[in-house]
């Protein structure tokens, strides 16, 4: 135990910490450049060379020119889902509620026969309010 002092083992975490943050960091832009649309193929191929051959300089550089582009592409990204999202929703939320309407419409209906059977409707009123509810 005394021969690893407390202080190497905070610094050995924290250089462990540090060399995920980068890792993360270097997946990032790398995810980036794949992701912008803007770039043309060549542009792509240049900036993963340059982030692979020289990754620290690649990466700083990277954040440096196009930092603020990676933000606004997060953002748009995340507005693209959430769209998306919406959209299925909707989608799902107009399926269900036909399928609702159906079953609405066969009790509507059932109601109507009870009231005819009960004398309540005469035929041409119980045939009048058929006729407007299947329309």
């Amino acid at each position: 135990m005394d021969d690893y002092p407390l202080l190497d083992l905070f610094l050995t975490m924290l250089f462990f910490f540090l060399w995920i943050m980068w890792f993360f960091l270097l997946f990032r832009v790398i995810m980036d450049i794949f992701r912008d649309d803007d770039l043309s193929g060549w542009g792509k191929t240049g900036w993963l060379i340059f982030c692979l051959v020289l990754p620290f300089l690649g990466v700083f550089v990277y954040v440096i020119a196009r930092g603020k582009g990676m933000g606004q592409r997060d953002v748009k990204q995340a507005k693209d889902r959430e769209a998306a999202f919406q959209d299925y929703i909707r989608k799902t939320a107009g399926e269900t509620n036909a399928g609702a309407g159906g079953s609405d419409e066969i009790a509507k209906l059932a109601t109507l026969a009870e009231l005819h059977k009960s004398g309540s409707l005469s035929d041409e009123e119980f045939g009048k309010a058929k006729a407007k509810l299947l329309a």
